[in-house]
């Protein structure tokens, strides 16, 4: 779970539908793979019947591996279940990363 930020909050296209996310989208991290999905995608997800043990598992997985509560905002924990947007200045600093 190292840099997962970094490597996922500007995540150019959803992992599911493969849609573009532009910087000002929201996407979210899904529950099932971790891959940043976006938002109506999510709302798919939460429609699935193992939704909900997913959910219970990601949390106390994310809080045993991280040492934070899955609400707090800098956890890698929170981002499955708040939307959040890429800065342009994440953005720029994945691309000189590649």
């Amino acid at each position: 779970m190292q840099n997962w930020e970094k490597r996922l909050s500007c995540a150019e296209e959803c992992s599911r539908c493969n849609n573009p996310l532009e910087t000002k989208d929201r996407r979210i991290l899904s529950v099932i793979d971790h891959q940043p999905i976006c938002v109506d995608c999510k709302k798919e997800e939460e429609k699935r019947p193992d939704y909900e043990d997913a959910s219970r598992q990601i949390m106390a997985q994310c809080m045993q591996e991280t040492n934070k509560p899955y609400g707090d905002p800098a956890s890698y924990c929170f981002h499955h279940f708040c939307p959040f947007k890429c800065s342009s200045a994440e953005s720029f600093e994945n691309k000189k990363a590649d």
